[in-house]
């Protein structure tokens, strides 16, 4: 279970890594959370915003498969966005 996790994770950070900063905020904003479907298995995955500095953005992704345990504990990982 927690493979499958990664393996959408790492595809959901590499989608939003390739955004420019202004691109990624946007996004965000207008959407914090959604689900994808993989393998035919929904996964929840949520975007927050840890920080809006002047040079950078901070934004973490989690993703889960909606069962209990995954729910309390997801897979999640962040990434740095530099401004242009």
């Amino acid at each position: 279970m927690r493979e499958r996790c990664r393996k959408v994770l790492q595809s959901e950070l590499t989608h939003w890594a390739s955004l420019s900063s202004d691109d990624l905020l946007t996004e965000i904003r207008n959407r914090d959370a959604y689900e994808v479907v993989a393998d035919a298995k929904r996964y929840q995955i949520e975007l927050v915003l840890l920080e809006n500095t002047p040079k950078y953005l901070h934004v973490c992704i989690a993703v889960d498969d909606g069962s209990l345990l995954a729910s309390l504990r997801p897979e999640a990982a962040s990434f740095i966005c530099r401004k242009a």
